[in-house]
């Protein structure tokens, strides 16, 4: 990205706000029911896992492996999200790894601010286009790219089954309801999981991680840990970090569905990549202004992040030096 100012135009995105207003719309006419409710809590847990574990922690970042059709099955429940294809997506977002909260991430709200990181970057051309060069390892399977261009036949595809099988209330809410959930709570990690929440290990961006995203997204707002350590395809280092997706994936792999699932070792966990101190907890801590002397609008500030930022494991037992084991980001 160019320092220029990314473009948005309206009319491109039309389709996009649209699906806002008509889902709106189409919940008034349908009505709601516990069955209808339930129904859009299975395709929304369904799908997430799709997004999670497939375009995220396989196609992204292939922390783990799986058989060709196991592939093919992950890219297909994540197209059915309609964010875009899986190719775009995971190119996408090795680019945003690469330039993290830098002038080349596509959606930094540290640079651009929280709307732009939440929905702007979506709606501008400047980024529509798959980037085929950043994603060749999977480009070459001709079924993803078809998938990639065609990303929008699945979801058709679904609307008309739950509407032809269960009905239109079913249609409306598990198909309808449960994507805005699902568009949102995806886009809340590129915004909001890089403002609110608590920063456990040192990194180049601003990740951090938050419980309550991390609960909406299946493991996702553990981001700090992420952004620390990328290759681990557990994302929620302490027991106490519910990965549902991850959960999921270790049942899968005992069964043989999926293997090779890297995890973090110990001493990363404990904040040594590389044979460098990256856990903030044993940084120095600096002397605070007594809260009087900061201005009210400040201490207010203080506060408030204060009330809403998850809360750590306590600080591990500080090391005398480095383990003599160094792992490196993949």
């Amino acid at each position: 990205m160019s320092g220029d100012k990314p473009k948005f135009r309206f009319a491109d995105n039309l389709v996009f706000l649209g699906f806002h207003v008509a889902t709106v719309v189409l919940v008034a006419l349908a009505g709601v029911s516990w069955g209808a409710v339930a129904f859009m809590a299975l395709m929304y847990a369904l799908i997430m896992f799709g997004i999670t574990a497939g375009y995220h922690r396989y196609f992204a970042h292939r922390s783990f492996r799986t058989s060709r059709a196991f592939q093919f099955v992950l890219a297909l429940l994540g197209t059915l999200a309609i964010q875009k294809g899986v190719l775009w997506w995971a190119a996408h977002h090795r680019r945003h790894h690469r330039e993290s909260d830098q002038e080349g991430d596509v959606h930094s709200p540290v640079r651009r601010g929280f709307w732009w990181s939440h929905v702007g970057w979506i709606m501008s051309p400047d980024f529509m286009e798959t980037d085929f060069d950043g994603i060749k390892d999977m480009a070459r399977y001709p079924e993803l790219r078809w998938l990639n261009q065609h990303f929008i036949l699945p979801f058709a595809a679904m609307c008309a089954l739950v509407n032809f099988t269960l009905g239109f209330q079913y249609l409306v809410w598990g198909c309808f309801v449960s994507t805005i959930f699902l568009w949102h709570a995806t886009f809340c990690i590129n915004s909001m999981a890089h403002l609110l929440g608590r920063r456990v290990y040192e990194t180049t961006d601003q990740s951090r991680n938050n419980v309550l995203l991390a609960l909406m997204t299946h493991g996702e707002g553990w981001h700090n840990n992420h952004h620390y350590y990328a290759a681990s395809v557990r994302q929620g280092f302490r027991w106490w970090q519910v990965d549902l997706s991850y959960m999921v994936l270790c049942a899968l792999e005992a069964v043989g569905v999926v293997w090779g699932l890297k995890r973090p070792p110990a001493e990363v966990v404990d904040g040594w990549l590389g044979g460098v101190d990256h856990l903030i907890a044993r940084r120095p801590a600096a002397t605070p202004a007594p809260l009087g002397a900061m201005a009210p609008a400040a201490a207010a500030a203080v506060v408030a992040v204060a009330a809403v930022a998850p809360l750590g494991a306590p600080p591990p037992a500080v090391h005398d030096a480095p383990p003599s084991t160094s792992t490196a980001v993949e």
